[in-house]
């Protein structure tokens, strides 16, 4: 998982394999450690873009989770959430639907209305409605979202900023600009807050904000928020 993290995904291969061999042998096909070592797996493909060598591990994952632990345990939601991921990004939102659908009910269930995990699959829902062009739909599952990670983590959290951030993507589709540019601007102020100017999800809050800009012809507004941005993160150490 270390190099996994790290992008090293020819020295985590090998590993994850031997894993995988180790808990079949010792503990048989059918057990969830199994089911967590082909997730795993399947995970590492999914970061590489290996569509096709993650599928077969997710489903098998998801198969073993549901007769091991039954069709409503929170893993399975996780499970379901990670296939659904996987379809999502191969284009496939007609089989992504259904397994988000069914990931969120889980949660709902397992945790409570007013969990993360809940927001999350809101959250997940959300964008596959707004990459179809479903805004009306995605709307109120990006608000719902943001609330719950606002109320449980705290407004200035990370994953507040990233809802806020994806809600202002939804406004920006409609060629909302005026309701979109303050949630980009207030993502920005909470991300850079508690991860700094250098962290990926800053530098995709100021790339957002400036698109904005330049589709608003704020040209100099934008070339103005960018390198104002690299010079902050040039001098952070």
């Amino acid at each position: 998982m270390l190099y996994s993290t790290q992008g090293k995904y020819a020295e985590a291969e090998p590993l994850y394999k031997r894993a995988l061999a180790i808990d079949e042998k010792a503990l048989g096909p059918d057990h969830p450690d199994v089911a967590i070592d082909l997730n795993n797996f399947g995970q590492l493909y999914y970061n590489q873009g290996k569509y096709a060598e993650a599928e077969p591990l997710y489903k098998r994952s998801l198969a073993i989770l549901e007769k091991a632990l039954g069709p409503d345990h929170p893993q399975v939601a996780f499970s379901l959430n990670n296939l659904g991921q996987l379809y999502y990004n191969q284009g496939k939102y007609a089989e992504a639907e259904p397994l988000y659908k069914r990931s969120l009910i889980i949660a709902e269930k397992a945790f409570g209305a007013d969990h993360p995990n809940v927001a999350k699959g809101l959250n997940n829902l959300a964008e596959l409605y707004r990459t179809q062009g479903k805004y009306a739909e995605a709307e109120p599952l990006y608000k719902q979202s943001l609330a719950i990670w606002e109320k449980a983590l705290g407004p200035d959290h990370p994953q507040v900023a990233l809802g806020l951030n994806n809600l202002a993507l939804l406004y920006g589709n409609q060629g909302k600009y005026a309701e979109a540019e303050p949630l980009h601007k207030h993502a920005i102020v909470i991300s850079v807050k508690s991860l700094g100017w250098k962290h990926p999800q800053v530098i995709t809050g100021i790339e957002n904000l400036a698109k904005l800009y330049r589709a608003t012809d704020r040209e100099t507004e934008a070339e103005k928020l960018e390198k104002r941005a690299a010079a902050k993160a040039a001098k952070e150490k």
